[in-house]
């Protein structure tokens, strides 16, 4: 009898996996997994425990109230708003100057980062580089309300944390309150220098305009002298030609009395009533007009004309030439002039001094000494840690145990698979065939009948 073989199901794929035994097999094997867990838990606390932990202090700084810069900007020669007092101090905590200086006095820090063989200024990079870290708000939504400067700082045991940051904040603001004396110092000498320049101008045109107003009235005055003077010499001739004049017209009253017989001064009526025939027309005619000069006689006309003669000068005649010799004593010395020339202290009749020597005294009354100024508010000053920060050690030993558990796991199923490929081989394609009758074909006694 001829044996029926029944069709064989489709081969299933070579890599499929029987995920219910691999469970299985990882169960069998969990003591091992266990063991590995455990191993890599032991190998991370001792890596925990044994390297070095690291602490971490911060300080926060915020703007300094209104008040604490007043009496600064107030001086009108330097300007230092709160944020910007701030943002100054942040700066000098970011330089790289700012920190040197403060690594190389600071020996304790020096000591702790400084390694064998390194130099200064190598130590000094790795605590720069890895010890320390600025923190800011961000530019786009801060205000003044919300602005601050943070600096943390991280380090081994054995150093004194808190006050290494704190010196370092003390440090920076300490710096930057000299610079604002340096600054303040050389604005305030620029200023001075400038306002003694405007007093030395203010000098030199007060000179030059004393100078000025000297030499106007001397010139008004030699002006004046010498119209005087012209004056003077016009009257002078004016009066010589009257006497000149006078002496002619005497010259011809004395020759017209001689040959009238006039020695004695007399009158046109006295001399009518002499002649015999005059009518009383002739004497009304006469007494009308002005009596002729030699009507005097010439005893009269001949002194007078003596005298006149006789006279050196007429200056006495008119009383203008008086008036000219007292005006020409007068503008002999001029009292204004003389006045100018003795003045004493000079810079009290300059103008415009009074407005720029205050100012040069308010200059030099302004503090440059900074040593007490508030440039910002410590808002949260740096404390001793209680925990370090690295390592963590409850965090690396349990990531140690997951890390062996997963190795262990990986080297579970390592086994699992090639302990177990043989047999897979002879079993591909019936997996999913019923039990028995995956015997029956898989049996070696199946025959014709």
């Amino acid at each position: 009898m001829t044996s029926i073989s029944p069709t064989p199901p489709p081969v299933a794929p070579r890599d499929e996996i029987d995920l219910l035994a691999m469970l299985q097999s990882l169960r069998r094997q969990k003591v091992l997994i266990a063991a590995v867990a455990v191993l890599f838990a032991l190998v991370a606390a001792v890596y925990a425990y044994s390297v070095t932990p690291l602490y971490e202090v911060s300080t926060l700084l915020r703007p300094a109230a209104l008040n604490e810069l007043d009496a600064l900007n107030r001086s009108k020669v330097y300007s230092l708003p709160p944020a910007e007092a701030l943002n100054r101090v942040g700066a000098a905590l970011d330089s790289y100057e700012t920190r040197l200086g403060y690594f190389r006095s600071n020996a304790e820090l020096q000591a702790v980062f400084r390694k064998s063989g390194h130099t200064e200024e190598q130590a000094f990079e790795a605590f720069n580089r890895d010890a320390l870290k600025l923190v800011q708000p961000d530019p786009k939504k801060s205000n003044l309300l919300s602005l601050f400067i943070g600096l943390e700082m991280r380090y081994p045991q054995g150093v004194n944390g808190k006050e290494a940051l704190n010196g370092l904040v003390q440090y920076a603001i300490e710096s930057e309150r000299r610079q604002i004396s340096e600054d303040l110092k050389v604005i305030i000498d620029n200023r001075l220098k400038e306002v003694d320049a405007r007093l030395a101008v203010a000098r030199v045109d007060y000179d030059a305009g004393k100078e000025g107003e000297i030499a106007a009235l001397l010139e008004a005055d030699e002006l004046k002298r010498a119209q005087l003077n012209d004056e003077l010499r016009a009257l002078r001739v004016q009066l010589k030609q009257r006497r000149e004049d006078r002496i002619a017209q005497l010259s011809e009253a004395i020759s017209i009395a001689r040959t009238l017989g006039l020695r004695k001064p007399t009158t046109p009526s006295a001399m009518g009533r002499s002649e015999v025939e005059v009518t009383g027309n002739v004497i009304t005619e006469v007494n009308n007009q002005q009596i002729p000069l030699y009507f005097m006689g010439t005893d009269a006309l001949e002194a007078e004309q003596q005298a006149l003669r006789k006279r050196t000068s007429d200056d006495f005649v008119d009383p203008r030439i008086a008036q000219i010799r007292r005006e020409l004593l007068m503008l002999s010395s001029n009292r204004q002039v003389q006045m100018l020339q003795k003045r004493q202290n000079e810079e009290l009749f300059v103008k415009g001094i009074d407005a720029l020597r205050a100012e040069r005294t308010r200059l030099m009354t302004i503090p440059t000494d900074m040593a007490g100024l508030r440039l910002v508010s410590i808002d949260r000053l740096a404390v001793e840690p209680v925990n370090p920060v690295k390592p963590k050690k409850v965090l690396i030993i349990a990531l140690g145990l997951i890390l062996g558990g997963v190795i262990g796991s990986l080297v579970a199923l390592l086994r699992y698979v090639v302990t177990k490929r043989p047999h897979e081989q002879v079993r591909i394609g019936f997996t999913h065939m019923p039990k028995k009758i995956e015997t029956e074909i898989n049996s070696p006694t199946l025959t014709a009948g």
